[in-house]
């Protein structure tokens, strides 16, 4: 969905603040100002008029409006979504995803409340197709098929990559997205990288 009286443009999370870009001559359209420490890694998540964000290192997560007039405005701000680097996605009126501390939960987008939460399964990155999520973990490369839904943490099944990357440092962690495309489930750890089909048969 497009706002008919905002030009094109590019939103970006820097460490201090979330911005809109005009992608035509590449002036500042909005600004809001944003706590960020160390890196802010995720992906700005846009839809109509809003815009949200989230990060790691104990900052949290924003919700932005953006007004008819170019101005903007906060709706909420709040520690509930802390997303190191594994991405969130959004699906209806949720968003999901790992936050630090909280685990894997589901947020309400409107309200950036947490609807459900889960720590039986670590930290790592999120991918989506046919209402199910893919989640692989940073730590030990475990892929859990987790189901859509607002209801809680409901598995479908699991599995461990196989062999894994003997480049890895010591502090090195799998830290790439999980993509899902024709049927396709591709994953990379550094050097490796995996396809499994997962299309319905």
């Amino acid at each position: 969905q497009r706002l008919h009286y905002y030009s094109p443009q590019y939103v970006q999370l820097t460490q201090k603040h979330v911005v809109g870009i005009n992608a035509k001559d590449g002036s500042l359209v909005w600004q809001s100002e944003w706590p960020g420490r160390v890196a802010v890694i995720p992906t700005p998540v846009s839809r109509g008029e809003y815009v949200y964000v989230t990060s790691g290192y104990g900052v949290g997560c924003k919700l932005v409006k953006l007004l008819s007039d170019g101005q903007i405005q906060d709706v909420y701000e709040n520690k509930n979504m802390k997303n190191h680097h594994g991405g969130v996605i959004l699906l209806g009126d949720h968003l999901f995803g790992h936050s630090d501390g909280v685990g894997w939960m589901c947020q309400d987008f409107k309200s950036g409340e947490i609807t459900w939460n889960e720590k039986s399964f670590g930290k790592g990155a999120i991918g989506y197709a046919d209402g199910m999520f893919y989640c692989l973990s940073e730590d030990d490369g475990t892929v859990v098929l987790i189901e859509a839904s607002t209801e809680g943490w409901k598995e479908h099944g699991r599995f461990k990559l196989e062999p894994q990357s003997e480049i890895r440092s010591s502090r090195g962690r799998i830290w790439t997205h999980p993509v899902i495309a024709g049927g396709k489930l591709y994953l990379r750890d550094q050097d490796l990288i995996y396809c499994f089909d997962v299309q319905a048969k």
